[in-house]
């Protein structure tokens, strides 16, 4: 049983992993692998709207998405996408990204060797994962503008669409570790935690919702 003060916390890490841009005309747009399909559909729907010329998704497979996504998550993103009715020609994909600094210089790497001129980035992940992919890029390409988007959904909907609220918590909280950690690693730009989400993110620690934790001294990638 999750209790009352648990599902504040987890809603209060949700609030703060979203960064609340505004969707707006950008260069391309980036996706960046994961279980959630969502991120395809977002993308679609930035391209159908006309924000967007071109995208790239972006990721291999993990322990979460092997089983799921036996292709790697970018060619499943990509064959989603074009079921959605987005053209072949418009869509670039970068099969190797294991984090989320790889998906950032891979796909960097893509748009180069595809001669696509970039000044800005619609970058496109899980909800929860908006401030830290935006932390990242900003790291890793700082002469970009980047633009950190999600599929438009409220907590309670995401937890319903994933079907695991403790396994969505876990990533909240691993999430957040990572913004707290990772600049001191030189994998991200710095972003200030507000004390009052710091303490529910202590709490959610001391309630056991660490599977996603990154250990100490771990030598571990973005």
């Amino acid at each position: 049983m999750i209790s009352t003060q648990t599902w504040a916390d987890a809603r209060q890490l949700w609030d703060f992993h979203q960064m609340h841009h505004e969707p707006r005309p950008c260069s391309v747009a980036i996706g960046l692998g994961s279980h959630d399909l969502g991120v395809a559909d977002t993308a679609a729907d930035f391209y159908r709207r006309g924000l967007v010329p071109l995208i790239v998704f972006t990721g291999a497979t993990s322990r979460t998405t092997a089983e799921r996504m036996p292709r790697g998550e970018a060619v499943h993103y990509r064959e989603r996408a074009l079921a959605l009715g987005v053209p072949a020609a418009a869509v670039l994909v970068e099969p190797q990204a294991r984090n989320t600094g790889e998906n950032i210089r891979f796909s960097r790497a893509v748009l180069e060797e595809a001669d696509v001129e970039v000044s800005s980035v619609l970058l496109i992940s899980k909800p929860y994962e908006e401030r830290r992919a935006y932390a990242t890029a900003r790291k890793i390409w700082p002469e970009v503008d980047i633009v950190s988007a999600s599929s438009p959904m409220t907590f309670e909907a995401y937890l319903d669409s994933i079907g695991d609220a403790r396994l969505v918590i876990d990533m909240l909280v691993g999430a957040l570790q990572r913004l707290m950690i990772y600049p001191k690693r030189g994998f991200m730009i710095p972003q200030s935690v507000p004390n009052d989400v710091a303490a529910a993110y202590e709490r959610l620690r001391q309630e056991g919702f660490t599977s996603r934790i990154v250990a100490d001294g771990t030598p571990a990638g973005c």
